[in-house]
């Protein structure tokens, strides 16, 4: 058998031509099984010469020679289902502003750290797609800045044009008036301005309370030790989540109101039933008497029969 230096020659050799691998393909190719090959692959990641994944395939990371970062992204199959949305999302976008994410967009962006990279613009989070260069996206920002700044100008030019033309209709006005000096019709005062800006503050409220939710969601499942495996749905104050509790898998169903109906959890069972999971509802409020007393009811229920 090769001593550990020719070994560790042929990983690197392996690695350059196949380009990011799994253990158990340096194991093939080395002829060591993959607790070895995956010895090997951790001290050459420790003395720096090859690089390593943050996602795993199964329970395995790739391991990569610097300069081959976009190869990985034909292992971005393996991630999980929400954190491939905002694989996808940003792929698209190539750089998106934090603030402006649904809570679990942004939460998923976190833990695609080979793929999503942070930087900052004025104090706000942008996230960049890990293939884009730094001066392209200097490009994409600063263009639509230029855009909007001489939409700005245009805007402003017709504002003074419609302001001076009112001027010169007042005046025209004035003139005509017959001699009871009459006022001149009130003209309406348009409300498309304040309708624009009541919409903006309704989206941010909105956005401001769906992040207040899931944080509060967050915090309490940290607080019961329990880990989050996917988020499944978040939308209309409801939110749709895969926990593991006490090494199980179950459906978690969080409704952001005080009380919570048959009607919820109806729809929760059904949902549940389809995936073969149990299911934990929570709301922010304690469950009607009449709704307790008919869960306790059925707990103990063995059968109900029909007398022909």
């Amino acid at each position: 058998m090769p001593n550990a230096t020719e070994l560790k020659e042929k990983i690197i050799s392996t690695i350059e031509s196949k380009g990011p691998t799994l253990p158990i393909q340096i194991a093939k190719e080395t002829g060591m099984n993959t607790i070895f090959s995956s010895a090997f692959l951790s001290e050459l990641y420790n003395e720096k010469k090859i690089k390593m994944s943050h996602l795993r395939v199964g329970s395995s990371p790739v391991y990569f020679i610097e300069g081959q970062e976009p190869q990985l992204e034909k292992f971005a199959n393996y991630l999980k289902s929400k954190e491939k949305e905002a694989f996808q999302i940003l792929k698209e976008n190539k750089f998106l502003e934090d603030s402006k994410l649904q809570p679990a967009i942004r939460v998923a962006l976190r833990e695609i750290k080979d793929f999503a990279i942070p930087f900052k613009k004025d104090e706000e989070i942008f996230w960049k797609f890990f293939t884009i260069s730094d001066e392209e996206i200097r490009n994409l920002i600063e263009k639509p800045e230029e855009e909007i700044k001489k939409k700005k100008e245009i805007i402003s030019q017709e504002k003074k044009e419609k302001i001076i033309e009112k001027n010169e209709q007042e005046e025209s006005e004035k003139k005509t008036l017959d001699i009871f000096d009459k006022e001149p019709p009130k003209k309406k005062e348009s409300v498309k301005k304040v309708t624009k800006k009541t919409t903006n503050k309704t989206k941010k409220t909105n956005t401001k309370r769906d992040e207040n939710f899931f944080n509060k969601i967050k915090e309490h499942l940290a607080n019961q030790k329990i880990e989050i495996i996917d988020i499944i749905n978040f939308k209309n104050d409801e939110a749709k989540i895969k926990i593991k509790k006490e090494n199980t898998e179950e459906l978690l169903f969080v409704f952001n109101k005080k009380k919570i109906t048959e009607k919820e959890i109806l729809k929760a069972n059904k949902e549940a039933s389809e995936t073969g999971l149990k299911y934990t509802i929570l709301s922010f409020g304690e469950i009607t008497k009449k709704l307790n007393d008919f869960i306790n009811a059925i707990k103990n229920l063995s059968e109900i029969g029909k007398i022909n």
